[in-house]
Formats: C-alpha cells, structure tokens, sequence
C-alpha cells in the first residue's frame, strides 16, 4: 500500500543507511506483534498441556535461546516479552534480527478450541508468514528512505539505484580472465551487501578489476588501456572518445589519491557511504561500459 503522501509527491529518496530510533522502534514494535500472536508457534511452539505436538503459541524462552545463540550481539538483551523495549542495537546487528526473524515467521490461523485450557490450537503458513512480514518490513524502510531491502529470499540487500540495479544484480562476468571475473563478481555481492565495510571492499574490488581490466588485451596497462578505450567508443565518436579517456584518467588519479586501493598516509579517506557510492556508480559504469561494447559480459 502506498500512502496519500506517496500517490501525491512521490516515494521518499532511500538514503539512509543506519537505522533510526524511530525506524528501530516500529520494527521491534512489529517483531513483539508477532511473538504475542504466534507467528514464531510452529519454530517456537507453546505446546498444549493435553499434546505438546499441539502449539497454541510462541515459547519465549525458546525463541530468546535461538536469537541469542544465532545473534549474540543480543546477549544479555533481549526478553522475548518485552522485545520492544530493549535497548536499540546496531544496524547491522537489527538486520540480522530481521533476518532471523523472516526464517522462523509463519502465518497463524485457529484450529480447534481447547475448551478446558480456553485457547485455539494453531496452523501455520510459512509463505503467507513470510511475506506478511516482508512486506511490513519493506514498509518501514521504505516510508524512512531507509536503503534496505528484504528479498524474497529472507535477504537484507542494499537498495541502490534503478539504472545501476538493471546492470548489477544480473550481471554476468565473462571476460576472459578468471582474475577479473572473480573481481568483479566480488564487487558485485559486497555492493549489495548492507555492510557498510562491504561496500567500501567492493570499491577496492572494482578498483583492482580496473586496474587488471587494462592488462587483459595486452601486457602493457597503458597500451590496453588505449585499446579498450578504442573499442568502447567505435571509430566514428572521437569526442565521445576523448570523453572516456578523461573519465579513466580522472578515475585512475582517484585511485591513487584516496584511500581505495592504496592505505599511506597521503591517500584521503572517503567519509561517508555517499561518497562510496558515487565512485562506484562511475567506475562501475565505465567498467560496464567497456564490457558490453566488447561482449564481455551477459
């Protein structure tokens, strides 16, 4: 659903990268929901006193044992009855609550009445559950600009860019050089990745991949260099040519004047995930660019 303010101006820029007090606050808020109603009873079952195969709930002291053990940022934090008022953890430590919580979720419906104990035997549906919670979740990112999404997978990825996301999340590196390759496929994953050091080692893999991308064709970086640049521009754009070869230069000198691939004392550090992001969105495309102009990539 989207709201009033969306249909009339427009969804909020997803910028935002740490979760928020208020953004940690709904989601808590939401996990305890489905504790008090049973979600996590088919994982977690409160057993009825007559059958323990017959859950009428979620066992607190189960599900806080499981999310310790699997999160044990959250040891010594968490009470599973009073989940939402427990101090605001990390960002990426909530990520892995969110996590955690869409592989356990179900969807609870009635069965029968138990009379004598006053309480309803459940049903569960994982998918129903699962994307009942996704969807909730996604929600909150997504009212908050928060730059996070829940796959269907039960994921937490990064949310980038439209145009780059056409590119990225189905690229298909086949360059010739498994060096490269493995590059460039690891600077993918670690892009999407909601870790904020992943993203700054995706920079310094897609960096690296520029740097042997010059050696594939020839030995020599700065003959392959001119080469490729050659091929991605074809012969008849010679402005469009000397365009690409002062976006390579401007980007190499990056390279070697911040702190990406190189860690001396005169490289300058890149402050924010902002700045991250807009040297891979350049250095990507080019890459890119290259590539597909020379089949290298599917």
């Amino acid at each position: 659903m989207l709201y009033f303010s969306e249909r009339e101006h427009g969804e909020s820029p997803r910028i935002n990268h740490e979760i928020s007090p208020t953004v940690w606050g709904g989601i808590s808020s939401l996990i305890q929901r489905r504790i008090d109603d049973g979600s996590f009873g088919k994982s977690f079952p409160e057993g009825c006193p007559d059958n323990p195969m017959w859950s009428y709930g979620v066992n607190g002291h189960s599900f806080t044992v499981a999310i310790k053990a699997e999160i044990p940022a959250l040891a010594g934090e968490v009470r599973v009855w009073q989940f939402s008022s427990i101090d605001m953890p990390e960002t990426t430590v909530i990520l892995d609550v969110i996590e955690f919580c869409w592989e356990y979720v179900s969807k609870p419906e009635q069965g029968g009445y138990h009379q004598f104990f006053g309480h309803h035997h459940l049903n569960f549906d994982d998918g129903a559950g699962r994307a009942e919670f996704r969807g909730n979740i996604n929600r909150i990112f997504r009212r908050n600009g928060v730059a996070f999404t829940l796959t269907e997978g039960g994921m937490i990825e990064r949310t980038i860019s439209e145009t780059l996301s056409d590119e990225l999340r189905p690229a298909n590196f086949r360059t010739g050089d498994a060096g490269l390759n493995e590059l460039l496929e690891s600077a993918r994953q670690k892009f999407l990745s909601p870790s904020a050091d992943d993203h700054r080692d995706a920079l310094e893999k897609l960096w690296d991949a520029w740097e042997r991308l010059k050696t594939v064709v020839v030995d020599d970086k700065k003959l392959g260099s001119q080469k490729m640049l050659d091929e991605a521009a074809g012969s008849n754009q010679s402005k469009f040519r000397a365009l690409l070869e002062q976006e390579a230069m401007s980007l190499t000198k990056a390279g070697n004047s911040l702190f990406i691939r190189h860690s001396e004392t005169v490289q300058e550090r890149l402050e924010t995930s902002e700045h991250v992001d807009y040297l891979f969105h350049r250095m990507f495309a080019l890459i890119h660019l290259i590539l597909k102009t020379t089949g290298r990539v599917g």
